[in-house]
C-alpha cells in the first residue's frame, strides 16, 4: 500500500474510532471505562513519586521557575508542544480581570503542554492549574519540614501537596493513562501552569491573552471531591496610617498610629456584618453561616517601643458575594475608613491612604454547564457510586477568568485536602486517584478519543 494509501487507512481508523462530540454522557462502554480506571490505578505509585517531587520543590512567589522546569519537562515526556512565556503586565493591564500589582514580573513564566490532533473531531479542553503556593510560616510550627513531601495514614503532606500541586499531576497522569491504552483525546488540550493565582490571578490571565481558548475548562483545586458552582470575589486592600510621635511620658499629647488602625480595623469588623447580612438576598449563599471573611493578613508599625508611634500599615482581604459589585464594595471600603477618621482629632486632619493591590477578583458563578456538568456527573458517579455535589466556596479561583471573560464553563473539580494555607498541609491519596480516574473518563468523554 502507498503512503497515501496508509495515511488514508489510518485517518479511516481514525474516524470510526472517534466519539462524535454531540453524543449524550455514557458514550464510553463499561469495558473501556473499566480499562482506563485500571491504568490509572496500574500508575498511581508512579504518580505519588512524580507528585512527591513537585512537592519538594519550593515555588512561593517569585521562585516558581524551578517547578516550572519540572511541569515543561513532564509536558516535554507526553510529547506535547511546550509554551513557555515571561508574563509582561504592559500586555495585561488593560484587560478585564487584571489585578494590579507594583513588583517587577522579571521571573513570572507560565508553562502550556498542548496537544494538538491532526484532525480535532470532539470538544476542546482546558485543563488549569497554579504552581504557587503561599508562604510556609515558622518552620518550626510544622510537624516536619514543609517541604518534605511524606505520606503518612493515606495523606501526602507539604506546601502545596493540595493547593494545587496535586491537581497539576493529576492532569499528567489522567491523560497518561489514556495514552498507555492507545488512545488520545480527538480534540485540542491545553495543559496549563500559572503562577500567581494565590494573590492576582495573573497568570491564568496571561493565558487567555496569549490566545489560549477552549469549548470547557477543568481546573482541580482542592474541593473535597464537589463540583464548585459558586465563589466570592476576593479584594486586597492596604492602609497606611499616620500619628504624631512623641516620648511616652507625654503619650496623650501624641496620636498613636497603630491604636488608630485597631480602631478603623473594628469599624470594617461592623462592615464585614453588614455584607454577611445581604447573603440573605444571595441565592447561592444563603444558607452560609458566613459568607464573607474579613481578614487583616499584614500589619506592621512603629519604631520604638518608648516612643508614640508615627505610622501603621495594614493589609486586609475581604470577599464579596455575587450580588455585589467590586466597584460598589471598593467605594463602601474607603467610606467606612474616612468616617472612622473623621471622628479621631488627629486623622480628621491626616487622613489614612488606601491602595488596592493586588486581587480585584469578581465573583464567579457556574452558569449554562448543564452539559458538561451532567458528563463530569456521569464520570463522577462511575467511580465514587454517588452523585456529585455541588458546593459553594468562600475563597476564589482562576475559574472567574474563563467563565467571565471568554464565556467558557469553568469546573473546579478536586481532590480532598486539609489545612491549605496553615502548618501540616496535607492531601488525601485515596481522592487523588480517584479524581484522577474521573477526570480520565470526563476527558475521555468530552473530548473524544482517537487512536494513538
Amino acid at each position: 500500500m502507498s503512503a497515501t494509501g496508509v495515511a488514508r487507512s489510518q485517518r479511516s481508523e481514525y474516524l470510526t474510532t472517534t466519539l462524535c462530540m454531540r453524543q449524550s454522557p455514557g458514550m464510553l462502554d463499561s469495558s473501556l471505562k473499566t480499562k482506563i480506571m485500571n491504568e490509572v490505578d496500574r500508575r498511581f505509585d508512579d504518580q505519588t513519586k512524580v507528585l512527591a517531587d513537585l512537592v519538594r520543590i519550593p515555588s512561593t512567589r517569585f521562585q516558581e521557575a524551578p517547578a516550572q522546569d519540572m511541569m515543561a519537562r513532564l509536558f516535554k515526556e507526553d510529547g506535547l508542544g511546550i509554551d513557555r512565556w515571561q508574563i509582561k503586565i504592559d500586555d495585561l493591564k488593560h484587560l478585564p480581570g487584571y489585578s494590579p500589582h507594583s513588583l517587577d514580573y522579571d521571573d513570572a513564566w507560565n508553562v502550556v503542554g498542548a496537544w494538538r490532533p491532526s484532525n480535532p473531531k470532539g470538544r476542546s479542553l482546558i485543563l488549569n492549574g497554579h504552581i504557587d503556593v503561599v508562604p510556609e510560616g515558622p518552620h518550626e510550627m510544622w510537624t516536619r519540614h514543609p517541604y518534605d513531601a511524606y505520606v503518612k495514614d493515606g495523606w501526602m503532606y507539604g506546601r502545596g501537596s493540595g493547593d494545587m500541586k496535586a491537581g497539576l499531576i493529576l492532569n499528567v497522569f489522567a491523560l497518561r493513562a489514556l495514552r498507555a491504552l492507545g488512545y488520545m483525546p480527538a480534540a485540542d488540550v491545553d495543559q496549563q501552569s500559572v503562577v500567581e493565582e494565590e494573590c492576582t490571578g495573573n497568570g491564568a490571565l496571561a493565558c487567555l491573552q496569549r490566545g489560549y481558548r477552549a469549548d470547557a475548562a477543568l481546573i482541580p483545586e482542592p474541593s473535597g471531591c464537589t463540583l464548585t458552582v459558586a465563589q466570592v470575589g476576593v479584594m486586597w486592600f492596604q492602609v497606611k496610617v499616620t500619628g504624631h510621635p512623641v516620648h511616652v511620658y507625654k503619650a496623650d499629647a501624641g496620636s498613636n498610629a497603630i491604636e488608630s488602625a485597631y480602631r478603623i480595623i473594628q469599624q470594617l469588623r461592623e462592615l464585614e456584618k453588614k455584607w454577611n447580612v445581604l447573603k440573605a438576598h444571595d441565592k447561592h449563599y444563603c444558607d452560609h453561616h458566613h459568607p464573607v471573611n474579613f481578614n487583616v493578613g499584614k500589619i506592621a508599625g512603629g519604631d520604638w517601643a518608648s516612643s508614640v508611634p508615627s505610622w501603621c500599615t495594614f493589609d486586609m482581604r475581604v470577599g464579596v458575594l455575587p450580588t455585589q459589585t467590586l466597584k460598589e464594595c471598593r467605594q463602601e471600603v474607603e467610606d467606612v475608613i474616612r468616617q472612622a477618621a473623621a471622628n479621631d482629632p488627629f486623622l480628621g486632619n491626616n487622613l489614612p491612604t488606601v491602595s488596592w493591590e493586588g486581587f480585584q477578583a469578581e465573583p464567579y458563578v457556574l452558569k449554562n454547564h448543564e452539559h458538561v456538568r451532567d458528563i463530569l456527573a456521569d464520570a463522577h458517579k462511575t467511580v465514587f457510586g454517588a452523585e456529585l455535589d455541588d458546593r459553594r466556596t468562600t475563597g476564589t479561583t482562576d475559574a472567574r477568568f474563563f467563565g467571565l471573560y471568554a464565556g467558557l464553563p469553568a469546573l473546579v473539580y478536586g481532590p480532598q485536602s486539609d489545612d491549605v494555607h496553615g502548618f501540616d498541609e496535607r492531601v488525601n491519596l485515596e481522592s487523588i486517584r480517584k479524581i484522577t480516574q474521573s477526570t480520565a473518563l470526563f476527558i475521555a468523554e468530552w473530548c473524544g478519543l482517537q487512536k494513538a
